[in-house]
């Protein structure tokens, strides 16, 4: 059985080898989640891309990422690791500016609570305005024409990926980075068991969560609708009328959808064929921690650790108030706690605790995997909880922004963890919700259960992701993935036309038999007058 199932890997995966060669494929990496200032890290969005152009690269194509911005400083990313080739550029000052002080205001008002939708409609309008100036840069759009790429593989965040495919005619792919629902692009919803973006519901719906989650499926196409029209001016200024692309319609144009999740994360639901999980691509072989760490979890010893790392954005924004509750709330564990926190913005009036090392950076993935660990406090990213996943380690998770509340939803569902609120953290209430995870054994087992089915796939994601790459490029892209569905207009999809009919046809039967028993009524009554005169 293990030689048949190499074979069918090598059938799978040999052909591609053979024409990869020759392959050009442009990367195109959002800015959307990039830190103002735009010389801290560019987060997760950028590890991802930068993950899945490294992984092109080494199977034999030839990979050219357009990089949006500055190059960021990201500690655990080594310039000499890089093989693929990269085109950077910057917008003018003065938008730059712009997009800094809009994102500023927008992860600001999101860490006090105010994570309000027009917040985010400007940052997307601020994106607009940055996609105008890289398709106005001749030199840089000959430059991508001149390269005659064989495919172009955007990252779904920022929606100028797809119109620079299409302002190059050529085919692409998607990543999308986030989940599924957070991004409208064909897949069918039934609302009954598959939870809308942002109605924190899970696929277990009682009636009210039913009615709930249907009444949130028109805000979400509302607010898609919204999304998408901060590009207008953008795609009304570079491409001519008669032949301006729609946005909802370039994300069904898609060959392939790529997601960064897993179905031991992720609610079971229906998929098109041309959608393809690749979640643990992030994923790479342990490491040995440095002496360093080990001295320091060897003082907990059976205890053992709790890593903490809440994501690039709080390293920045940090709030003093939650750094003293989150600290305190450590001060109580038995176990030591190493915490991703930068020690030159640590509060002076703050005594860290006995039992806590704070680092600006950390090997997250190798701590992860130490024996020894017992706990993960996150920001619930898609990026970590995968990781943790890996590795069987149960979490707390603190959602900060975007869809990492429902993420940590899954995370409570399967049951390998809880979260609390960034507005809800305080010491004492922390410390219990990890001293729960920790304690209840029940936890620790489905962290392991999930880890299991997260490795147990047929094909690792790389090799689901190569290998479907390798079917698009030999059979001339994926129309025979695409349901004709995606090309019919929303009333045909959902039968709106058929129902309508069906009711005209109904209501006029009915309204023509009302009419004929009228006349035999009437016609018995006058019969009957006759019979008596």
């Amino acid at each position: 059985m293990a030689g048949k199932g190499m074979l069918l890997l090598a059938g799978f995966l040999l052909p591609g080898f053979l024409l990869s060669e020759a392959i050009k494929i442009l990367t195109a990496f959002s800015l959307g989640e990039c830190l103002a200032g735009e010389s801290e890290s560019g987060g997760s969005h950028y590890l991802l891309q930068d993950r899945v152009s490294q992984i092109l690269q080494d199977h034999g194509y030839n990979v050219t990422m357009l990089f949006y911005g500055e190059e960021f400083l990201i500690p655990d990313f080594e310039k000499n690791e890089i093989s693929y080739n990269v085109i950077s550029w910057l917008p003018p000052e003065d938008h730059r500016k712009d997009f800094n002080n809009s994102f500023d205001f927008f992860v600001t008002e999101a860490l006090h609570g105010r994570e309000a939708f027009e917040n985010v409609v400007k940052l997307m309008e601020q994106l607009g305005i940055r996609c105008s100036d890289l398709l106005r840069r001749g030199d840089i759009m000959d430059f991508l024409k001149n390269e005659n790429f064989d495919l172009v593989f955007v990252e779904a965040f920022d929606f100028c990926s797809f119109l620079v495919a299409e302002k190059l005619g050529k085919p692409f792919v998607a990543i999308l980075p986030t989940q599924f629902g957070s991004m409208d692009h064909g897949l069918p919803i039934p609302v009954s068991y598959i939870p809308v973006f942002r109605s924190l519901l899970t696929d277990h719906m009682d009636f009210w969560g039913r009615v709930k989650n249907f009444l949130m499926l028109f805000d979400f196409s509302l607010k898609q609708w919204r999304l998408h029209s901060t590009y207008d001016n953008t795609i009304k200024e570079h491409f001519p009328e008669g032949s301006r692309p729609v946005l909802s319609h370039l994300l069904k144009k898609a060959e392939l959808w790529f997601v960064n999740s897993d179905f031991a994360l992720e609610f079971a639901r229906p998929l098109l064929p041309n959608t393809v999980y690749v979640g643990g691509l992030m994923a790479r072989p342990v490491k040995p921690v440095s002496q360093e760490f080990e001295n320091f979890i060897a003082k907990f010893g059976d205890s053992g650790f709790v890593l903490v790392a809440l994501g690039s954005i709080v390293s920045i924004y940090q709030s003093q108030e939650v750094l003293r509750e989150m600290n305190s709330a450590f001060a109580h564990l038995s176990q030591g706690v190493i915490w991703k926190c930068n020690p030159s913005h640590w509060p002076k009036d703050i005594k860290l605790a006995a039992n806590v090392k704070i680092m600006d950076w950390l090997p997250q993935n190798d701590l992860l995997a130490h024996p020894r660990i017992r706990l993960f406090v996150t920001h619930g990213g898609l990026n970590s909880i995968m990781e943790a996943i890996q590795h069987g380690v149960p979490m707390v998770g603190i959602p900060v922004l975007g869809e990492q509340a429902e993420n940590l939803i899954r995370v409570e569902a399967k049951k390998f963890g809880v979260s609390i609120q960034l507005k809800q953290v305080k010491a004492e209430t922390l410390a219990l919700k990890i001293k729960e995870v920790i304690e209840d054994k029940r936890y620790k087992s489905a962290a392991v259960a999930a880890s299991i089915i997260r490795r147990s796939h047929p094909l690792t994601p790389t090799q689901r992701l190569v290998g479907w790459i390798n079917h698009i490029l030999q059979t001339g892209g994926a129309a025979h993935l695409k349901p004709h569905g995606l090309q019919q207009p929303w009333h045909e999809q959902y039968l709106l036309d058929v129902f309508l009919f069906l009711l005209v046809v109904t209501l006029s039967t009915l309204w023509i038999c009302g009419k004929l028993l009228g006349m035999v009524a009437r016609w018995l009554c006058g019969a009957r007058k006759l019979k008596k005169a």
